[in-house]
């Protein structure tokens, strides 16, 4: 008589009914479609984490990076011309870049909090730091990412450990801030990307959270959107389209995700891109823009 023997395999752990949800969200929501196109440096450069992408008037290409071997801030053409490099020595934790109305090339550092303004050569026009907190838990302690409002104002998402958004005027002169740590309304646990709309409306990327929040240029809250996920980037476009880079809140940090056109006024997803996004930039003509660990950036164009 044979007897058989049954081994016991181990069960799969079922996902959070939040990631459940938006899984099926995601999937219910159209492909926008995009060519992914890989930017092939010229002449090739080693990168290591590429934290942030931006793109200015001119379609030139900036890209912050946190590998030693290579200048963090690095311009090219779309062609992937290499123009210039910049930055040695200045950065703890190089975290986000962004092109301001003017053309200017900011950045913002997570670990000494830093953030600095740059002529589009690579000239520092301005270097100005936020607080750290009293007691930092970690290299990663400062702020996150910077926004610019149309009156000249720009907000900085101080989601490393502050927790809270800061905005100044035109001058750098600091003038409030809002969010204070928690998981309620108007509460935020690591804001780590920020958005701000022509008519004033900030939206904040609150990551820990998993989603996203909307308050007045003042700071009033006005409203969340908590069905996207844990959301790192946000985008807006001068067309007023709303760009976000999110993932499921039960994997590691950059292991999936999308890129994710969403309705400005309902949170409602219009269109996706099957990619992690830590940071998210649009231009003009609709391209989207990222960085993909280890060491490379992305381009998204319309087919």
């Amino acid at each position: 008589m044979r007897l058989l023997i049954l081994t016991a395999l181990p069960l799969l752990a079922a996902e959070p009914e939040q990631t459940v949800k938006l899984r099926a969200l995601m999937a219910a929501t159209p492909s926008a479609g995009y060519r992914e196109t890989v930017l092939a440096l010229k002449p090739a450069l080693p990168l290591e984490m590429v934290s942030s992408v931006a793109v200015d008037g001119a379609g030139l290409v900036y890209i912050l990076q946190r590998g030693k071997q290579t200048d963090p801030v690095v311009v090219a053409r779309r062609d992937g011309t290499v123009l210039r490099t910049w930055g040695s020595g200045m950065y703890t934790i190089p975290h986000s870049i962004r092109i301001d109305p003017e053309g200017n090339v900011w950045t913002v550092d997570a670990g000494d909090s830093t953030i600095r303004q740059f002529t589009p050569l690579g000239r520092q026009i301005r270097k100005m730091s936020v607080e750290l907190p009293s007691k930092p838990n970690g290299p990663f302690c400062g702020a996150a990412d910077i926004a610019f409002a149309a009156n000249g104002h720009f907000y900085i998402a101080d989601g490393y450990q502050n927790t809270r958004v800061i905005e100044f005027d035109k001058d750098g002169k600091r003038l409030r801030e809002f969010g204070t740590p928690g998981t309620g309304p108007g509460e935020l646990d690591h804001p780590h990307g920020i958005a701000v709309a022509k008519d004033g409306t900030v939206y904040v990327a609150d990551r820990e959270n998993g989603r996203v929040q909307r308050f007045s240029a003042q700071g009033k809250y006005l409203g969340l959107w908590d069905h996207l996920g844990k959301t790192f980037s946000l985008k807006l476009t001068a067309k007023g389209e709303l760009w976000i880079g999110t993932q499921p809140r039960n994997v590691p940090n950059g292991a999936e995700g999308w890129l994710v056109k969403v309705d400005p006024t309902s949170g409602k997803p219009l269109a996706r891109i099957d990619t992690f996004g830590h940071s998210i930039e649009v231009t003009p003509e609709g391209e989207v823009l990222t960085g993909r660990r280890p060491g490379s950036a992305l381009l998204f164009s319309p087919r």
